[in-house]
């Protein structure tokens, strides 16, 4: 089979030249349960459900894996944890999926993780970076994160300010939630060693119509510097009620809140000037990367089998996923069960396209932490750009 460029790029072309483990083989769909947010609040993240669907379809298109179809179920759960559980179950018990892909979300993932471990259903490469599926391996073997953790990120995030701003007073605002605290516990760790430094915290809930009150109070606080871990609509809201107020802090995010679509645009491009951010995916809505080869793949892919889908950061997420997901049920050759599917996300070596340049996956037994580290980038106005320090 010719394997075109776009293929290539992807991910694909790599996978493909490899040596078959063993002869192809026909039979029944893989069938593959995701749960994502179609609808809610954070909708925006329910495009990395759709890229993964765009990414199987490209390699259905293809034949498959050795011959056999991959069947992507996609369920909303609105975001919800309740109906994510719910329909994990359902997924897992009538519709017989072999595993769960790239659930969004930390609460609505933990919601499904007992469940999943109880069930031995692989629940791999969740969209989440809370500390705790790197902390609570022995308990939950099954369950596997695709992000770096919220505690490395707020790490980069705090190393950063003590590098660049030494006499910073630091406010923090951040998700009452697992994935935010685990966030703010990597800032602490870091300013720890400036006693002092973080002046203020203020949590939100995903529930919550605004974080104006969040803001004024970090204000009051006499803080300059502001960290963010939210989801697109609450960091919009706070980069742009810092401007109404005519507060001026240095702002820090985490990689939840970078969406240029679905953050920046709504605060104002000009408030999110020199905003800074965690970083491991390319952002396909950034065109900053409107040249990059893997970018133009993935935008090209999504029109073809998505066509009715609006480009967002999320699809990176997805498209990473999907690939991954690939190249496992082709390392599982013809013995594709939920025993050697999680066997495999333990011998995983490869650069998705999609991450930043210089980071990669490199999984085993004693390293199940799928990408390890970000970089950091700032917004210019109109794109982000990624920050040698």
């Amino acid at each position: 089979m010719k394997i075109t460029k776009r293929q290539f790029i992807l991910g694909v072309g790599a996978t493909l030249a490899q040596p078959a483990l063993v002869r192809a083989q026909a039979g029944e769909d893989i069938r593959i349960g995701a749960t994502v947010p179609l609808s809610g609040p954070a909708a925006a993240y329910g495009a990395a459900g759709l890229a993964m669907d765009a990414y199987f379809s490209m390699i259905n298109e293809q034949g498959g894996i050795n011959g056999r179809k991959i069947k992507l179920l996609l369920a909303d759960d609105g975001f919800t944890p309740n109906r994510t559980l719910e329909q994990t179950r359902r997924l897992v018990e009538g519709e017989k999926v072999l595993f769960m892909l790239g659930q969004v979300g930390t609460s609505t993932s933990l919601a499904a993780r007992q469940y999943l471990n109880d069930a031995k259903v692989p629940q791999l490469f969740v969209s989440s970076g809370a500390p705790t599926w790197l902390d609570d391996i022995q308990k939950y073997p099954w369950s596997l994160s695709v992000q770096p953790t919220y505690v490395a990120e707020g790490r980069r995030v705090a190393e950063h300010i003590l590098a660049t701003r030494p006499n910073a007073k630091v406010g923090a605002l951040y998700l009452n939630d697992d994935a935010g605290k685990g966030f703010v516990r990597g800032v602490r760790e870091v300013l720890a060693q400036r006693p002092g430094m973080l002046v203020k915290e203020q949590t939100t809930e995903n529930s919550e119509p605004t974080v104006d009150s969040q803001v004024i109070a970090l204000q009051a606080s006499g803080a300059d510097t502001m960290v963010c871990f939210a989801i697109p609509r609450s960091t919009s809201q706070a980069i742009r009620r810092a401007s109404e107020m005519q507060w001026n802090p240095q702002i820090y995010l985490s990689t939840v809140g970078t969406s240029i679509q679905q953050a920046l645009v709504p605060a104002g491009l000009e408030r999110s000037k020199g905003v800074i951010a965690a970083a491991y995916m390319k952002d396909p809505t950034d065109s900053e990367w409107a040249n990059d080869a893997a970018v133009q793949a993935v935008i090209a892919n999504i029109k073809k089998y998505q066509p009715k889908a609006s480009l967002d950061a999320s699809m990176s997420v997805g498209t990473t996923c999907a690939h991954l997901a690939t190249q496992v049920l082709r390392q599982c050759g013809r013995e594709i069960t939920r025993d050697n599917v999680l066997a495999q996300t333990m011998a995983l070596d490869l650069a998705p396209a999609m991450l930043v340049p210089g980071l990669r996956v490199k999984t085993s037994p004693n390293q199940r932490a799928v990408v390890s580290s970000v970089r950091l980038q700032q917004f210019d106005g109109t794109n982000w750009k990624l920050m040698k320090a």
